[in-house]
């Protein structure tokens, strides 16, 4: 493949960029904006407001990723064959219903809707943009724009820009209701969905549109990819955490989840900063499944930093070093993870099919989540000793080191 230099510009971090990668790294910053404003807060709302049980938490929180990493091999194969605007035209207005929807949802049958139809809308934009940015990566790297590990890098520091306004602008919006919260996520797809009706093209040059059949069984043969998939989906359900076992220990630990929002920040803070020197340093010295191995390493840490300090049950402001430095391993391992999984995908995927692998790569990841959420839920509130839920929790990662591709390449 070849990519015409006209259009490419030198950022000051050496990666050169297309309009319509600079374009796609916005869209993942907006995204995240409209997103991180609403998820952070739902937890809370279904188990205080709602009155929901911590199993049925745990099962909601991951109906919703099932139904947006899950359905991602939907979205992705529709973006090979169509391509990404109208896929991605169509999901940011499913978004917009799916939070005006939310807002007002008072049973529970109303709550798995509106979160089915949330996950499902992002299972069409997130893979048809995932896709193309990888694939752009590929194509700026072969005349020497730069790895495509840091473009990718670029990407993540952009969802991570939007995970850190995100929350902050659904704790001021908090203050009024949740309602608030909802709608105003609501309202940053609308802008993002005018923008992108008037912006993204409707052709990309050298995309060539595939055919729906033929892929799945390939696919489904490749054993290095699924392998991947079983290690990435471990990594989510840690990741998961965020949202389910680090609002019940910052709970614990204050009385009250106020915290979250800062912790949140904390995260999204550390990425912007630190992401490219840390995808960096890795590129150059780790292969990507090195760079795998480790952050997952970092992130079983994490857990079992909180599982060490909590037999002590302390309380208070101190009692929430543990979670911070959860927060923090957690997030330096998402850094070395993400980036080299995206990498990793064109390297497996056939020809034409980058959407279906990237959407497949979610929806076992989600499929995994869905299982794990429900019993991570039961886990938190089976009643067992203070450290145990962590040390299963420690566990997952390490599991997900001994399932990682061997080597590097494609084929079965």
């Amino acid at each position: 493949m070849t990519v015409p230099s006209v259009g490419l510009r030198k950022t000051e971090n050496g990666v050169r960029l297309t309009p319509l990668l600079r374009l796609l790294i916005l869209t993942q910053l907006a995204f995240n904006i409209g997103f991180f404003a609403v998820l952070p807060f739902l937890s809370e709302h279904l188990g205080q407001a709602m009155g929901m049980a911590g199993w049925l938490v745990g099962f909601v929180l991951g109906l919703r990723t099932f139904s947006q990493q899950g359905l991602f091999v939907v979205g992705g194969a529709l973006a090979d064959r169509y391509g990404i605007r109208p896929v991605v035209l169509v999901g940011c207005a499913l978004r917009i219903a799916g939070f005006g929807w939310l807002g007002y949802a008072g049973e529970t049958w109303s709550v798995v809707g509106a979160v089915l139809l949330i996950g499902f809308a992002a299972a069409l934009f997130s893979p048809a943009v995932e896709s193309e940015v990888a694939r752009q990566a590929v194509l700026l790297e072969q005349p020497g724009g730069g790895s495509r590990t840091r473009v990718l890098a670029l990407f993540t520091v952009a969802g991570q820009a939007g995970a850190f306004v995100g929350p902050l602008l659904g704790a001021l919006l908090l203050a009024v209701d949740f309602r608030a919260v909802c709608l105003g996520g609501a309202g940053i797809f609308v802008l993002v969905l005018a923008g992108h009706a008037w912006l993204l093209p409707q052709h990309i040059p050298g995309r060539a549109r595939t055919r729906l059949q033929g892929g799945l069984p390939l696919l489904l043969r490749n054993r290095r990819f699924l392998a991947l998939c079983c290690a990435y989906g471990a990594y989510l359900l840690a990741y998961n955490q965020l949202y389910l076992a680090l609002p019940a220990e910052v709970e614990r630990a204050v009385g009250s989840q106020a915290p979250l929002a800062w912790l949140f920040a904390l995260s999204s803070l550390l990425v912007v900063t630190a992401q490219l020197p840390v995808t960096g340093w890795a590129s150059a010295r780790l292969s990507l499944r090195r760079s795998m191995t480790a952050g997952l390493a970092l992130i079983a840490t994490g857990f079992a930093l909180v599982a060490a300090a909590r037999p002590a049950a302390a309380t208070g402001t101190t009692a929430l070093l543990p979670a911070a430095g959860f927060v923090v391993l957690l997030t330096l391992g998402q850094m070395l993870i993400a980036p080299a999984a995206r990498a990793w995908l064109p390297d497996l995927a056939q020809d034409g099919r980058l959407g279906l692998y990237t959407g497949a790569l979610s929806s076992v990841s989600g499929l995994i989540v869905l299982m794990g959420s429900s019993a991570t839920g039961l886990l938190l509130d089976a009643g067992l000793p203070a450290a145990v839920p962590w040390v299963v929790l420690a566990v997952v990662p390490v599991a997900a080191i001994a399932v990682l591709p061997r080597r590097q390449g494609s084929g079965a």
